[in-house]
């Protein structure tokens, strides 16, 4: 069982409420989003693990089980190409859970025109492995997102 805490501080909303299709039909997995505080922070590793893909935007961490997290900071944040997003690890690190990954500012995000609604997302997951889920709420970076069997 692997627990997945959230990379950022805001108010969880649920995957059915992301305004993409392909976040919102959980077509890359099940999981939550975050809508974050509008204010510069550290979006930070959800599990213990490697960073097997890493972009301004969005990254992976597979955690020792092989369960793959994503976190993608915004919604068509690839268009910014890395403008206002700071990495602060390289692909292939070791991180702990908390640990700094990116550097942004959701109300530079929303001030571009992008949504700063974050998916968190459970890869090559069914919704059935996913516990505990958190769609509603207000959520600190490290409190618990979902568990996953």
């Amino acid at each position: 069982m692997t627990t997945v805490s959230s990379p950022l501080a805001g108010r969880a909303i649920g995957l059915a409420a992301v305004p993409d299709p392909v976040f919102s039909g959980a077509m890359v997995g099940p999981g939550t989003a975050i809508d974050p505080v509008r204010e510069p922070s550290e979006a930070v590793a959800p599990v213990d693990g490697v960073i097997v893909s890493l972009h301004p935007h969005a990254y992976v961490v597979v955690d020792e089980s092989g369960h793959g997290v994503l976190t993608h900071l915004g919604i068509d944040t690839v268009q910014l190409n890395g403008e206002g997003f700071e990495l602060l690890v390289n692909k292939g690190d070791t991180v702990v859970r908390g640990q700094g990954v990116v550097r942004w500012d959701p109300a530079a995000v929303e001030a571009a025109g992008k949504s700063p609604i974050c998916p968190i997302v459970a890869l090559e997951a069914t919704a059935e492995a996913l516990t505990d889920l958190r769609e509603d709420g207000e959520v600190s970076a490290g409190e618990s997102l979902f568990l996953w069997k």
